[in-house]
């Protein structure tokens, strides 16, 4: 086995088209024993999810963590806010990025690492509309580009 194996659960491929991705950060987060064998299983969504700044620590909220089907009374709320584990200096660098007008907070990747979460937040700017036609246009002309390669 490797000494530095990684399995991604889950990514956010929205985040992509619908932000500019400026910075990337990594960070653990604070489970519940059921959230961590539910995302052991797969059962997580980033789809809407988002994080915010309060009180100099780091939250990511609508992060859908499916119920485990296994446990009893004591299983976890699907959507509750979870605190991300992050440097002070990390958190003050971060503080300073989003609070620029346009800046968020975007979780775009959830892996395990050597079984520990680990989520790959993403310092973001919110796309217009003619950027996202953009990126179709340049998606478009790329994949007829390597259909024409294929053909010959």
């Amino acid at each position: 086995m490797n000494a530095n194996h990684i399995k991604i659960v889950a990514e956010n491929r929205k985040a992509k088209f619908n932000y500019f991705i400026e910075d990337k950060y990594e960070a653990g987060m604070v489970l519940l024993g059921t959230e961590i064998k539910s995302i052991r299983l797969g059962r997580v969504n980033l789809k809407d999810s988002y994080a915010r700044i309060r009180k100099g620590e780091v939250f990511v909220h609508q992060m859908h963590i499916g119920v485990y089907p296994f446990a009893t009374y004591y299983n976890h709320e699907p959507l509750r806010k979870r605190k991300l584990l992050l440097n002070k200096h990390e958190i003050k660098r971060l503080y300073g990025k989003v609070n620029e007008k346009g800046f968020s907070l975007i979780p775009i990747k959830l892996y395990l690492q050597n079984g520990k979460a680990k989520l790959t937040l993403a310092v973001a700017k919110g796309k217009r509309k003619h950027d996202k036609r953009q990126a179709i246009r340049e998606r478009d002309e790329k994949r007829d580009l390597e259909r024409s390669k294929k053909e010959y």
